[in-house]
């Protein structure tokens, strides 16, 4: 668990001996105190991963001192290598069409202070969730699209993305489908919510395929957005046991609540620097 006194190294490089070593030696001698650390050898493409999150003994938080010295260590095993302050919550813009209840739940989450981010914002291709964002205390930005408008609205979009300073994009059952210049203009940083387990049921109404094809299980899946529709790398999925004599619309219902769970989950894991792209995968620190 983070506090508010801990920095994050996240690392990934060619695997070889001595890395751990090598990393935790170099902390103690900077006066730091490890506080947790998780490490993966991906055996495919035999890249090594880690994450030490970590407390200056003295209370100081010279980061800047920290990465400038860590550099030597870097280059000798090659590595791509980031170092954060978790003291320094990101700025996120959430997306809504208008099916509320990812929406309802990372806001109340955020106000309980059971998310450590910072929401600067909510924007909406439809008008029905102002109301609620507004009496929450935040900006609700309405830009609604067509099909010939579409180019000038994602525009819009990305501007809100760079006026607001939005570190992470998170689409809370956002309806629109992003285009290729927008995908990559937020790669890495823009999070979806899909109400299926994929790779299965993609598209439109995965919960009425999935009654079609009489599954017992249902889930949802959040993942990054990149260019290809719903294969994004995965972050987190959940799932529940549902039987034949459910309707379409009970899983619906019953995939709601799996959905708000599974995208809070995978905002938090991003907030706290737990995941790291590998490739079409994701390595996740949970």
């Amino acid at each position: 668990m983070s506090t508010l006194s801990t920095s994050a190294l996240i690392l990934k490089c060619p695997d070889q001996r001595g890395i751990v070593a090598n990393v935790s030696g170099f902390l103690a001698d900077h006066g730091a105190s490890i506080v947790e650390s998780n490490q993966f050898n991906d055996p495919d493409t035999d890249t090594f991963y880690m994450r030490v999150e970590f407390r200056l003994e003295d209370g100081t938080t010279d980061l800047a001192g920290i990465e400038r010295a860590f550099a030597a260590v870097g280059n000798r095993f090659d590595m791509n290598w980031t170092l954060f302050d978790m003291t320094v919550r990101p700025r996120v813009l959430i997306a809504v069409s208008r099916f509320g209840h990812c929406l309802f739940d990372l806001l109340h989450r955020w106000r309980s202070g059971l998310l450590p981010v910072e929401v600067v914002g909510v924007v909406s291709n439809h008008a029905d969730m102002r109301s609620f964002v507004e009496w929450s205390g935040l900006p609700y930005h309405h830009l609604p699209v067509t099909g010939s408008s579409k180019a000038q609205q994602e525009g819009q979009f990305l501007e809100l993305v760079r006026q607001s300073r939005a570190d992470l994009v998170v689409l809370a059952r956002y309806m629109q489908i992003l285009s290729p210049d927008l995908c990559a203009a937020l790669a890495g940083r823009c999070i979806n919510i899909h109400h299926s387990f994929l790779p299965s049921f993609k598209g439109a109404k995965p919960y009425h395929q999935a009654h079609m094809r009489g599954v017992k299980l249902i889930g949802a899946t959040a993942h990054y957005v990149t260019t290809d529709l719903d294969e994004g790398p995965i972050i987190e999925q959940g799932v529940e046991r549902v039987n034949h004599s459910q309707t379409a619309e009970r899983l619906v219902e019953i995939g709601r609540d799996i959905e708000c769970t599974v995208l809070a989950r995978a905002v938090r894991w991003h907030a706290e620097h737990r995941i790291i792209l590998n490739g079409q995968k994701t390595v996740v620190f949970a």
